[in-house]
């Protein structure tokens, strides 16, 4: 299917206006600055009256007006003057001397499928397009009582599903290095606003990848949590635990900055566990002397577009330069593929079969193939795909008493043609659905394991590419100090796309 409509289409229902007259004037180079600090530090700065919160609205707003007309990530954005009164509120809140949580003043945009009172929350279909929630999801109540200032939406596939966002209500999210690519998904819009100075944080959610591949993508950084970590509060399926929701951000330091605000359990999650959230607010230095990691960059054999290979078959050394113990390795990950797919497809018939029934018309066929394949899902599928998955959890245990970490793609294409449904083929070898190049992202998935994306370099072609950080069950913290030791030692994420540039 070519997609071309959907790109002309981009960004058409998106009004974006100039920043009000009433805003502080910025130079390009100030604004450029402000817009690429970092969360943590533009948090500090505001709550220490340094800067306030209208002049990093200002910036942000600048910055939105100039570039999200070119790659369409913010959606249902709030007019200017909106933004600033909100902004004007933080400001006055600090003089009157209240308390204020860690993320005061800073501009939000929530992901396209988290409820959001004062927002449409479309789901990428014109199904939902003129849905209005009346209550916030959990995240979306966490984020506002830590004091961020929302401003609109981040644009998503429809209904989530697949890693390249486009839909019929708001049109495609493009790459910011290549704005003939696609911005992946379903975090789309969140990893194209970070990479481009829009945002200073954002949330997404992954299921096979959505946190993931769309960090990968963008060059910025994103975690999918353990499952539990992160209410997902309200979900019909509180202990399926295959998608989760967490933080994307330019940096490893600023993604655990965000987590530390989303984790903690909360009574209305009862598939979430008790944890500390602050221990991600702190400092994530580690000797990684001695640590092992195991190097499976194909996970055992699954295609492997070469550009994305040699990117990061250059990195191996970077860890051995850590003091990593680094051994070719991989977990037994037989049985993943049709676990994931059962389970999945399950969900989509057992959510959306209602739907269906009654707008088949309005959905993407992606959308009708995973829904009715669901609905030919047995039973006996779901009792053997649980079974199979207690055996995955098994042995990936097993695996990681040796190994403290795995290195993996995350992406096992680098962006591809935004024009383009989905990769229909990886080095030759046929994919066999619209999800099927996504395998090295949603076979982690199964392990429940916290897995981060952290930018790794560029193709010869000037496209990013990511690694896929895997720790062990819980180990959250742990996985962020790799990722902040990786990052830390390569510096790729600090390459700004051109467009970016004031």
């Amino acid at each position: 299917m070519n997609r071309r409509g959907f790109l002309k289409a981009a960004g058409a229902t998106v009004a974006v206006s100039a920043v009000a007259e009433a805003a502080p004037a910025a130079a390009p180079g100030a604004a450029s600055d402000v817009c690429f600090m970092s969360g943590r530090e533009l948090a500090r700065l505001i709550r220490t009256r340094r800067l306030s919160a209208r002049e990093v609205m200002a910036a942000h707003l600048q910055r939105i007006a100039r570039v999200n007309p070119r790659i369409n990530a913010i959606v249902a954005k709030l007019d200017d003057d909106a933004c600033l009164a909100l902004a004007d509120e933080a400001d006055r809140r600090l003089g009157r001397g209240e308390n204020v949580g860690p993320l005061h003043g800073l501009p939000f945009a929530f992901k396209d499928l988290e409820a959001a009172v004062g927002f449409p929350c479309t789901r990428g279909s014109p199904i939902y397009k003129d849905d209005r929630p009346t209550e916030d999801t959990v995240l979306v109540e966490r984020l506002r009582k830590a004091g961020v200032v929302p401003i609109g939406k981040t644009n998503v596939p429809e209904f989530g599903m697949g890693s390249h966002t486009y839909n019929k209500v708001y049109g495609t999210t493009v790459n910011p290095y290549d704005l003939t690519k696609s911005a992946g998904g379903s975090s789309g819009g969140a990893g194209a606003a970070l990479a481009t100075g829009m945002l200073p944080l954002a949330d997404g959610s992954d299921l096979g990848g959505s946190l993931r591949n769309p960090a990968n993508f963008n060059n910025v950084v994103a975690l999918r949590p353990t499952v539990g970590l992160v209410p997902v509060a309200p979900t019909p399926m509180p202990f399926v635990g295959f998608s989760v929701k967490g933080p994307m951000a330019r940096s490893v330091a600023d993604t655990a900055f965000l987590l530390s605000v989303m984790a903690g359990a909360d009574p209305r999650d009862p598939g979430g566990y008790p944890s500390d959230s602050s221990v991600f607010a702190g400092r994530l230095d580690r000797d990684l002397k001695g640590v092992r990691v195991a190097w499976c960059p194909d996970l055992g054999g699954l295609p492997l577009d070469r550009r994305v290979r040699s990117v990061l078959q250059a990195r191996r050394q970077t860890f051995e330069d850590l003091g990593c113990i680094v051994e070719d390795a991989c977990p037994d990950l037989s049985g993943a593929d049709k676990v994931f797919l059962d389970l999945r497809l399950w969900m989509s018939w057992s959510a959306l079969g209602p739907v269906l029934e009654q707008h088949r018309e309005q959905m993407k066929p992606e959308a009708v193939w995973q829904i009715e394949s669901g609905s030919r899902v047995s039973s006996a599928d779901i009792a053997r795909a649980m079974a199979q998955h207690g055996e995955i959890l098994e042995r990936m245990r097993r695996f990681q008493d040796k190994y403290e970490f795995m290195a993996c793609a995350v992406n096992q294409v680098p962006p591809f043609d935004a024009t383009l449904d989905w990769p229909h083929e990886i080095e030759g070898v046929k994919m066999e659905s619209y999800v099927a190049w996504m395998k090295s992202a949603y076979w982690i998935t199964t392990t429940f394991r916290p897995a981060a994306s952290v930018p790794a370099g560029f193709t010869t072609d000037a496209l990013p590419v990511g690694i896929q950080i895997v720790g062990r069950y819980r180990d959250d913290v742990g996985v962020l100090q790799m990722a902040h030791a990786f990052e830390q030692a390569t510096g790729f994420g600090r390459k700004q796309p051109t467009i970016a540039q004031a």
